[in-house]
This record gives structure tokens, sequence and C-alpha cells, in this order.
């Protein structure tokens, strides 16, 4: 594991991956790209930018694509309630992937690290903020990736798939038969050189991962809070009553 950083710097800008279309999850994406749909009456990216609000991130990019107007209307009223932040639109009239998407972006971060996170991502925190703890890990001498990894036996109210292990160095490996003991949460902190040596526009984000690994700068810490994989429409309703019960509310 990576000696951890007290002075840490915390990047002030991130990328939300809001692109795709979103077609397990229908009849709830019909009218609304997924990472509007609702738990406990606050949709999933509006939870997600309450969290990069909360450790200072002041500047967010999203990728667009299906139903991209009902999705920048949804997120510019966020910052009409919450102009310290600034959203910008990256608007893809062809899906660039997980990877592409990215590097289509890259001239809003100056060349410092940011964090990634998926669109549907929903997650509470540990002892610490989990986008505190990536940055308080961060070593860009040693790593290009830093990420968060869900142990697999922990997941209390959806299913997941053993993406990786993470070994006792803080590096991973993957597990190509889903064996693994993690499954990854799409939540991380990265360097903007990963994307500068990809050619072509489109391309997933896992051929990245899989270099990084291989040259040992691929890092990973257990998340110490819970992680939902909201993949189905049956998931959401689980989590929706769930985060209910508890009293998880919020508008939008």
């Amino acid at each position: 594991m990576t000696e951890l950083n007290m002075t840490t710097n915390i990047p002030k800008r991130a990328f939300i991956l809001a692109a795709g279309f979103g077609t397990r999850m229908r009849p709830y994406t019909d009218h609304a790209p997924k990472p509007m749909v609702k738990i406990a009456g606050r949709s999933l990216i509006w939870r997600s930018l309450d969290k990069l609000r909360a450790v200072g991130v002041c500047e967010v990019v999203v990728n667009l694509h299906y139903l991209a107007d009902v999705l920048e209307t949804h997120l510019k009223a966020y910052m009409v309630e919450h102009p310290e932040i600034v959203i910008h639109f990256s608007f893809e009239p062809e899906i660039l992937e997980t990877g592409g998407g990215v590097k289509n972006a890259l001239h809003y971060f100056k060349d410092e690290p940011f964090y990634v996170i998926a669109g549907d991502a929903l997650w509470s925190d540990g002892a610490m903020s989990a986008l505190e703890r990536l940055a308080r890990h961060w070593d860009a001498e040693t790593m290009d990736i830093i990420t968060l990894m869900q142990p697999v036996d922990q997941m209390r109210l959806t299913s997941g798939v053993g993406d990786y292990d993470l070994l006792e160095n803080g590096l991973v490996r993957r597990s190509m038969d889903k064996s693994g003991a993690y499954m990854w949460t799409n939540i991380r902190l990265n360097s903007p050189r990963l994307y500068h040596d990809i050619d072509g526009h489109d391309f997933s984000f896992l051929q990245i991962m899989d270099a990084c690994e291989a040259q040992g700068r691929f890092h990973a810490l257990e998340h110490d809070g819970d992680w939902h994989h909201i993949s189905t429409p049956k998931d959401l309703e689980t989590v929706d009553a769930h985060f209910k019960k508890q009293g998880e509310n919020g508008a939008a």
C-alpha cells in the first residue's frame, strides 16, 4: 500500500460518465438518462455531485448523448442551487465509450489528476470521504490510477462480480474468470497522461486499466463504506426502498 499523504491536495476537477443509453434500466430510462434515476427522491448524478462538492471539487465535465437535452437541463438546475460548482457539457453525437469520452474532454483538466465517476455510481462513505481517501493515497510517482474496489462479499443490497483481486502492496490483478474478491466501482482518480498515447477516438477504459496493471501503476483501495451496483430495475427498487427506510431523502 502506498504511504498516506498527509498534505493532501484534493483535485478540483472531475469527469462524470453519463452518455450511455441505460437500456437495462427500462422503463425507468424511457424518458430520462440513467444518471437521472432517483434514489429516495434524489437523482444518482446529483448525489455524486454532492460528494464531489463536499470535498472541494469545483469544476465537473459530464458527457452527454442519450436524451442529452434532458440531462443538461437537470444539471443546469444543480448549478442554480450550487453556483460554486461549474458543470461543462461534452456532447457526443456518437458514443465514444468509457475511455474515448474522457479523452475527448482532456482539455478541461490542465494536465492535472482528476476524478472519474460513473454516472450511475451510488455509494456511502466510511470513516472518511471515499474521494478524500483516494486523494490522500495518490502518488504520481508510482501510480496513474487509484480506484475504489468493493468487496463482493460485503454487497448487501445488490449483487456483484469479482472483477479484481487486491494485492498486499495496493496493486490489483484482474480476474479474467470473474472469481476475484472485489468488484470495480468505477470511482477513481487518474492521471491525464493515460489517454495521450491511445489511438482512435472511441475506446473502452478497460484497455487503459489492463495496460496500467501490466506496468504496475494501477492501485486500489478497499472501500470501507457501501457501494451499490444498480444495473437492473430490481436493483433500483431494492436500493430505493432501503434509502427511504433509512431516511436518506433529497430533492431532485
